[in-house]
């Protein structure tokens, strides 16, 4: 039988502009995985490690212009968003060698034996280590930062497992430009170049979380794909952790007092927010709560200009442009559901921006008002106009879980005053991984202190995709009682070798080395 050609495809025409490759049978992808598995001695180096990331990022940087120029001609995100994002995606290969080097990651801790406690201690002394191959499922609207070089492999890399990639199909030559950029950067930092592959095709990602060498994977895309592959994960003979990413609505919740204060400064803000990138943000504000009355009613004219203003969008592909239209037509078609500004076809190839809008108690009500609650990828938002704070705080009940929810609050609720903003941020805690106050959440900063996860199904797991602690997904931890010293791995000897820093019996290791 033939291979089945992977082609590129330019969304803005819809018209395939050449062949990549062709999709990975299962022999393909079990000598992908097989090549992978045979390299973690190798990676197990944290020296090389630490280097091969840095290398990966200086040459995805070198390659600059290419990639961004692979990359528009594949998703039409444009030069100015594909830059930003590149800048992103080499930021956090740099910022996982500096963790490597410095060590914490691997959370050492020695307790030392003593026999006078009841029962006696032993001595303990436990580190984290690598799980294994891990499979990277690409996103599509990020075909950078979420996909070949993104965070999912650039963690899992940090953490000492080999990545096999299944590429998106809406940006295959984008993977495979930055694969091999990667596979390149191994053997610059003397690795074998299969430490990181890319296959293609939808059978190869079932091959992959099938494969008995995987022991992990990572996936952002739609709750329908990720639970599929979620599933498949845990039917597995020997299960394995299944980080997904599969969807979030990230309500907005404007207060009375926020909307009598800066109603047309949250309108205009609120527009912004679900516009960029074409509304493709998987923390695009999908549901906004919005008061009744004059001061809402200002909101959402504000609201209404400028989406009616915004500039017709490309959506990463056309399967996307067809959901999207077909889920606006749904929801619209609800008895209630009102189109200030209708979003829909906006030409043969592109697509306008809107909101719909509907009274909180229509969505109280149940029954077909749920697909409200459900993610319509693309640029529109629902803005549901409450009554009453017990209104609001009613339609939160009904959410599921989300990657964000953000809160606008007038200036004295925001300093504390008395009032509901307390409560209220309590009520989303529940809800979200990530609480937003006067601002919003698309945009989300790659540093140590982020969280891009939330309940399910925003997530399958409490851990993050974004951040330093992204590394925590790929390790587990082992514990060695009464080992002798020669006997130990290097990072839990006594004289510490390696310089990590460590907690002794509770208390910081003087013997750590300087960070920095």
């Amino acid at each position: 039988m033939a291979a089945t050609p992977v082609w590129s495809v330019d969304p803005r025409t819809g018209k395939q502009r050449a062949q990549v490759t062709v999709e990975a049978g299962p022999r393909e992808v079990d000598e992908a995985v097989r090549a992978a598995h045979a390299t973690r001695g190798a990676l197990a180096d944290r020296t090389a490690r630490a280097a091969f990331l840095r290398a990966a990022a200086d040459l995805l940087d070198g390659a600059a212009a290419r990639v961004v120029e692979t990359a528009d001609a594949e998703t039409a995100l444009g030069p100015v968003r594909l830059t930003g994002e590149l800048a992103r995606t080499t930021g956090q290969l740099r910022a996982f060698a500096d963790s490597v080097d410095e060590g914490g990651y691997l959370d050492v801790r020695i307790d030392r034996a003593d026999p006078s406690l009841t029962p006696p201690r032993p001595e303990l002394r436990r580190y984290k280590v690598p799980l294994g191959v891990v499979a990277v499922y690409a996103a599509s609207n990020f075909p950078l930062a979420f996909s070949v070089p993104g965070g999912d492999t650039a963690s899992a890399l940090a953490a000492g497992c080999p990545v096999v990639v299944k590429a998106h199909p809406d940006h295959p030559a984008a993977s495979e430009l930055c694969g091999a950029l990667l596979r390149q950067a191994a053997v610059a930092a003397g690795l074998p170049a299969d430490v990181v592959s890319v296959v293609h095709g939808f059978d190869a990602g079932l091959e992959l979380i099938r494969h008995p060498l995987v022991t992990a994977a990572g996936f952002t895309g739609s709750l329908r794909g990720g639970r599929a592959l979620f599933d498949a994960a845990a039917a597995r003979p020997v299960p394995i952790p299944f980080h997904g990413e599969l969807g979030s609505l990230n309500p907005v919740v404007v207060t009375p007092g926020a909307a009598a204060e800066r109603a047309e400064e949250i309108g205009a803000g609120l527009a912004a927010s679900v516009t960029l990138g074409a509304g493709q943000f998987c923390v695009k504000p999908g549901l906004v709560l919005v008061p009744e009355g004059e001061a809402g009613d200002r909101l959402a004219e504000a609201l209404a200009k400028a989406l009616g203003e915004a500039a017709p969008g490309v959506l990463l592909d056309h399967r996307m442009r067809e959901n999207f239209l077909a889920g606006v037509a749904e929801r619209a078609a609800l008895p209630g559901v009102a189109a200030p500004v209708a979003p829909g076809a906006a030409g043969e190839h592109t697509v306008g921006a809107g909101y719909l809008s509907v009274p909180a108690e229509r969505l109280l009500a149940g029954g077909a008002y749920g697909l409200l609650l459900e993610e319509c990828f693309g640029p529109v938002t629902v803005v549901v106009r409450y009554a009453a704070q017990d209104e609001a705080g009613a339609v939160l009940d009904l959410l599921p879980g989300n990657l964000s929810a953000t809160l606008q609050l007038s200036s004295d609720e925001a300093a504390g005053a008395p009032g509901p903003a307390a409560e209220l941020v309590s009520r989303v805690t529940a809800l979200a991984g990530r609480i937003v106050v006067n601002g919003w959440p698309t945009g989300v900063a790659v540093a140590p202190a982020q969280h891009h996860g939330g309940p399910y199904p925003a997530a399958t797991s409490h851990s993050t995709s974004v951040g330093a602690t992204a590394i925590e997904r790929w390790l587990r931890p082992v514990a060695y009682q009464s080992v002798p010293d020669p006997l130990l791995p290097p990072e839990l000897r006594e004289a510490n070798p390696l310089g990590l820093p460590r907690r002794v019996t509770g208390a910081p290791d003087s013997t750590a080395r300087p960070a920095g």
